[in-house]
């Protein structure tokens, strides 16, 4: 009998070859907005064959099944107007069979499954597969064929494949496309291993909301409920779901976060728009929405933001207290809008550039990222920090950070931060490291309970924090060498990277002035 780890890699396999049977391996990245909609159209044809046959049980036959689902398609989670000529050949088969004008079939069957389940409308039906560009077909039907015959050698029912497995492969297919789409594609994608961890530490309850304002392909909220699960001692789906809320301002992205969900059967809500402008999610009052735990990675070092888009908030996001932090990265912001968006004894995870944890400490003068940084320290919201390995993210070598906050840290966590410098917990891969399992638990166990342990973690006084400078980089004060003086480069580089940023600023700012006074710089 195959074990589980084989029957992953076996369906990872197989949808890799269905990326691959378009143009090869090198293009298959390209593809990605066919791929995803029709293995996840595959997905609602086989799940609904198993709703047809348990209907035809009762009833006698598939052709009173598909008449019964038709009639009322409140027998069925989705209702496919799809009928094959003869009722006992899959539902599938509908697609499959198409032999020409093949684009223009596929596209009027999803836009056809799109207006029978308003759910499904914007997600299924934003692809057209008979699309062309200077009079070129973009997916031509050979090509297309190819691949809907690669789709359909593994059927994805109820009991073929669990919900999980099938996230996991979109995870796999999400990450092969990171591989060849570099910069771009590191935005929607984060390393499983530190969603994981994060969700573990997190510990969601049953029921209770998470949210990700940036939530790309909604890998993080689906890891959530599969850490609430696995903590339900068993009970799976008998306790009640996580409520998952999501914004993601890409399009296509936005369609693959839905399908993520669905596809995991999870109850939430993924909004599309810009975040830092425009939250989505408001309370009757026009206010912004409060959750129970926020989970984020947004991209790292945005610098578009302006002065003017922090000071034109209505939402209370940005504490007189605290400032703004800065032109030059809005790592700060975001964590200004979870904190935000945090009920009275709500909890976040954000994955951040390494640098946002030290850049303007121990400087001369005054740094607009220290500022907001110390505000956080000092109100107490700051739990913990993970520094990560470095080489796991798709954009980038540098290690990251996780920094974890509590609005209501316990009596005797108060005035301390926990932090871990994770950096040697990781194994060789190709391209990219990652964190074996071992590691994952390891990392998880110590967070959660606070473990101290020589060259991995320690617990820090306010007051230490305060002598370094409101530095809260876990590599500040546990070093993994043997050498004192031991510090990342990658960390050193974003610091005077920090630096420099900001005595541009600093100095456009000053030739202003000196201009308004009439006098040449």
């Amino acid at each position: 009998m195959a074990s589980n780890n084989d029957k992953n890699k076996s369906l990872e396999s197989w949808i890799w070859d269905a990326a691959c049977s378009i143009r090869g391996a090198k293009d298959a990245p390209k593809y990605k907005d066919y791929i995803l909609p029709l293995i996840f159209t595959k997905r609602l044809c086989d799940v609904f064959d198993d709703e047809l046959n348990r209907i035809a049980t009762e009833v006698g036959s598939r052709k009173k099944a598909f008449q019964l689902a038709k009639a009322d398609h409140k027998l069925v989670r989705f209702y496919l107007p799809l009928v094959p000529d003869d009722p006992e050949q899959p539902v599938w088969s509908v697609i499959r069979k198409l032999a020409d004008r093949i684009g223009e079939g596929v596209t009027s069957h999803m836009r056809a499954i799109a207006r029978e389940n308003p759910l499904l409308q914007g997600i299924i039906d934003r692809v057209d597969f008979n699309a062309t560009t200077h009079g070129q077909r973009d997916l031509d039907d050979d090509r297309l064929s190819n691949l809907i015959e690669a789709v359909s050698s593994k059927r994805l029912g109820l009991d073929d494949v669990e919900a999980d497995i099938i996230g996991k492969s979109y995870e796999y297919l999400i990450r092969k496309f990171a591989e060849g789409g570099g910069q771009s594609a590191g935005e929607f994608y984060t390393p499983p291993e530190v969603g994981t961890i994060m969700s573990r530490v997190l510990a969601p309850e049953p029921g209770i909301t998470v949210y990700d304002p940036c939530c790309g392909s909604g890998g993080l909220l689906v890891k959530c409920e599969i850490a609430m699960e696995e903590s339900a001692q068993g009970k799976g789906r008998s306790v009640a779901p996580l409520k998952l809320f999501g914004q993601e301002y890409i399009p296509e992205t936005w369609a693959m976060a839905n399908m993520n969900m669905i596809i995991h059967d999870m109850e939430g809500q993924i909004d599309i728009g810009d975040t830092f402008k425009n939250p989505k999610f408001r309370n009757k009052q026009g206010k912004l929405r409060t959750f129970d735990r926020v989970v984020a990675n947004p991209m790292w070092n945005q610098d578009w933001f302006t002065e003017a888009d922090y000071d034109n908030d209505e939402l209370d996001r940005f504490p007189a207290g605290a400032g703004f932090p800065g032109k030059s990265s809005a790592d700060w912001g975001w964590v200004q809008h979870m904190h935000a968006s945090l009920n009275a004894t709500g909890r976040a995870a954000v994955v951040l550039d390494t640098g946002a944890a030290s850049r303007g400490s121990g400087n001369a003068g005054t740094n607009k990222e220290k500022t907001v940084r110390q505000w956080f320290v000092d109100q107490d919201f700051v739990e913990s920090v993970l520094y990560l390995p470095e080489n796991l993210f798709y954009n980038t070598t540098a290690p990251g950070i996780v920094l974890f906050l509590n609005k209501a840290k316990s009596k005797e966590r108060q005035g301390k931060v926990f932090l871990v410098n994770a950096s040697q917990v990781f194994a060789k891969g190709d391209p990219k490291n990652f964190i074996p399992i071992e590691g994952i638990q390891r990392i998880a166990d110590t967070l959660i309970g606070w473990k101290e342990e020589e060259k991995l973690s320690r617990i820090v006084d306010h007051a230490e924090l305060v002598k370094n400078d409101y530095n809260i980089s876990p590599s500040r004060y546990i070093h993994t060498s043997d050498a004192e003086t031991y510090r990342p480069i990658a960390e050193i580089v974003e610091e005077l990277e920090g630096i420099e940023a900001e005595a541009r600023e600093t100095d456009v700012a000053l030739r202003k002035i000196l201009k308004q006074l009439g006098v040449s710089a």
